[in-house]
């Protein structure tokens, strides 16, 4: 038997009844090619909320652990926890791995294998350095993206081009990032919203150059623009089901823009079939959980997001704090870690006193391995000459608050659903009747392989083997 290989797209929270839906529409040919090939499963989250979170199940799809197991709460505890992954279990059964992006996973280094940290880690490096060009570009980009405060160095901008163009970047893209930035000037400044699948065509581009050039055995490609899409334009492409209607010219702009997002992802699906083909490997798509309409908050009009302009002359300067490091997580949330525990008490004092016309700004949250948890938890609509106060020792200090923080743009209108997807394409096609777990594909994976589960992680597996209709290999025991 030939040695197996398996590539997974992970693309973050796609949803089985939009993938149905277009995909009878002809609107998404490479996923209905790749649907019609494959075992379908519809996979079930493992955990409620508030741990229905993507850097929370795609942890738990990762170890094969459920959420009270491995307690990895937040979007950059991963790496901290520990546990066994699939990536480390294969390779300890002398596999090579692949990791480009895959949410909330600890980094390594091992011959023939190659890591990127997610664009929100703080902790990790990636693997060999070299790729490090690329993720510490990306995750500037993406941390900061909404913010029109942080501009990007021509400098900074032509070291990474550079790499890209040795690295894999096709001239179709090339052509089509000039595209869509003349677009975005030439044509309709809304146009902008498509701008998140750049990073898509890059992030391909680099991880073709590298599986070609280091063909693992196992690998998993991580997207979510597509999440990000759901997030801000679900109450344009479903009008009917929200309070607050969107006006016509809205929705004339951002009617389509979650069904752009589908189809770029299917473009993507068609490049990976060529791929697999060429190289001879399963592929598999996986999307760990999905959307559905936000409708929590619109009885005040929908959840905004405030942020920082300038969060380390903030927090350094007008309040005076030293954290050793400010590390962002996702949109309005920051990570700040002090040397001690008696500066992150004082700390958390402060910030729980800054005050936006007597409403207390931020959230803040000690966690475990002593980091201090923070994010803006203003809602509502704020005024434009609402003031932001704080102390200064016994001095009260008082600014402007938009001097401070900057509304980002979106409206929060898609939230989580715990059902996504699993597709292995085996050549034969089979809906299964019941819906699985999230846990039932680390079980899985391993099975495709061959690989024993490690007796130490054996007991805690509470997912299953699915049964994908190939004969299996050769038992291998990983050490």
């Amino acid at each position: 038997m030939m040695p197996r290989k398996l590539l997974v797209l992970e693309f973050n929270e796609l949803c089985p009844p939009l993938l149905k839906k277009w995909m009878a529409a002809g609107e998404l040919p490479n996923f209905k090619k790749l649907h019609d090939a494959s075992q379908v499963f519809v996979t079930v989250a493992d955990a409620e909320p508030p741990a229905l979170e993507p850097w929370v199940q795609w942890y738990s799809m990762h170890t094969g652990l459920c959420y009270d197991q491995h307690q990895v709460f937040r979007l950059t505890d991963g790496p901290r926890a520990g546990h066994a992954d699939i990536w480390s279990v294969l390779r300890d059964a002398g596999l090579k791995t692949g990791n480009c992006s895959s949410m909330n996973a600890r980094g390594y280094s091992a011959p023939g294998s190659f890591y990127v940290p997610d664009p929100w880690c703080t902790t990790e490096r990636a693997d060999p350095e070299e790729l490090n060009i690329f993720y510490d570009f990306v995750a500037g980009m993406v941390q900061e993206y909404s913010n029109r405060d942080k501009k990007l160095s021509a400098a900074t901008a032509a070291r990474f081009l550079w790499f890209m163009v040795r690295h894999g970047m096709k001239i179709g893209t090339a052509l089509d990032i000039v595209r869509q930035l003349a677009d975005e000037r030439l044509k309709d400044r809304s146009l902008s919203y498509r701008r998140a699948a750049v990073l898509d065509w890059l992030q391909r581009d680099l991880f073709t150059y590298y599986y070609k050039k280091t063909r693992p055995d196992f690998a998993t490609f991580f997207l979510n623009s597509t999440a990000h899409l759901q997030h801000t334009y679900w109450r344009y492409m479903e009008p009917e089901a929200f309070e607050n209607k969107p006006s016509a010219e809205d929705l004339r702009r951002y009617q389509g823009a979650v069904l752009f997002g589908y189809k770029n992802m299917d473009r993507i699906v068609g490049d990976f079939l060529a791929l697999a083909d060429r190289e001879g490997c399963t592929l598999a798509l996986a999307t760990a959980l999905s959307q559905q309409p936000f409708l929590k908050f619109e009885g005040i009009g929908g959840q905004r997001f405030y942020r920082p302009r300038q969060v380390e002359t903030f927090i350094r300067k007008d309040l005076k704090l030293n954290p050793d490091r400010i590390e962002p997580v996702m949109t309005h949330q920051y990570q700040l870690r002090f040397a001690d525990d008696a500066a992150r008490a004082d700390a958390q004092a402060v910030l729980s006193k800054v005050c936006c016309d007597g409403a207390q700004v931020f959230q803040v949250q000690a966690k475990d391995d002593g980091a201090l948890y923070i994010g803006c938890q203003l809602r509502t609509e704020i005024p434009q000459d609402a003031r932001l106060e704080w102390a200064d020792g016994n001095a009260p200090k008082s600014a402007g608050f938009f001097d401070v923080f900057y509304r980002i743009e979106e409206t929060k209108s898609g939230r989580h659903h715990p059902e996504g997807v699993f597709w292995v394409r085996t050549g034969q096609h089979r809906v299964a009747d019941a819906r699985i777990s999230v846990l039932d594909v680390f079980p899985t994976v391993l099975d495709f392989f061959g690989v024993a589960t490690p007796p130490a992680l054996a007991p805690r597996l509470q997912g299953k083997v699915l049964d994908l209709g190939m004969a299996q290999p050769t038992a291998v025991a990983a050490e």
